[in-house]
């Protein structure tokens, strides 16, 4: 199953923009997964294992480095990526 996800990372921090570009950058080193960061939040498109693998992976490392945080997300099981 396909799964499309619309991601936002909130570190309560005085330096915010820094873990999130880190998170960013750490979820497009997975390869199977497509994702498309824009100015209020990151999509994410792959394989539903896959994509829920990563952000497990990637939540529980953002909270271990960057202390208290927020995520926000809403997921639609299909590929909902732009078709250019």
């Amino acid at each position: 199953m396909e799964l499309s996800v619309e991601l936002s990372f909130y570190p309560l921090q005085d330096d915010y923009k820094g873990p999130i570009l880190a998170l960013i950058d750490e979820l497009g080193q997975e390869g199977e997964l497509a994702v498309v960061p824009n100015r209020m939040s990151t999509q994410l498109f792959g394989e539903y294992d896959r994509v829920m693998a990563a952000l497990s992976r990637l939540m529980k490392r953002s909270f271990e480095a960057y202390g208290t945080a927020v995520f926000v997300a809403k997921f639609i099981n299909s590929d909902r990526r732009p078709r250019d």
